[in-house]
């Protein structure tokens, strides 16, 4: 996939700088270890994922908290992704009540609806 082709933006850190602030950067190896951020537009960090060198990250799954994060965005909260959620798949309304209870409201076949 061509840069232009991302539709989202990524970068390189070849100087550490930035991995230094995320905690990420390897200072005996002089490398950062796989990490991965997504920041909302207000700058703030709302999830990350690091990983040792031998394992990769799995693109699926970030564009899937990638939609799952704008959808709760886009819904001011009121609607909230359970683990596993697929885009068009059954959402929760937060609150109490649902609190040790979600696996009544929701279960895996719910994820591709």
């Amino acid at each position: 996939m061509a840069g232009k082709d991302v539709p989202f933006p990524m970068l390189s850190d070849s100087s550490g700088a930035i991995g230094e602030l995320y905690g990420v950067y390897d200072r005996e190896a002089g490398v950062n270890v796989r990490g991965r951020f997504i920041i909302d537009p207000d700058g703030i960090v709302q999830a990350m994922e690091v990983l040792t060198p031998p394992v990769g990250r799995n693109v699926t799954e970030a564009l899937r908290q990638l939609k799952a994060f704008q959808l709760v965005r886009r819904t001011g909260g009121s609607e909230v992704t359970p683990s596993g959620w697929q885009e068009g798949g059954k959402t929760l309304k937060p609150g109490i009540g649902l609190v040790g209870k979600v696996w009544e409201q929701w279960t895996v076949k719910d994820a591709y609806k």
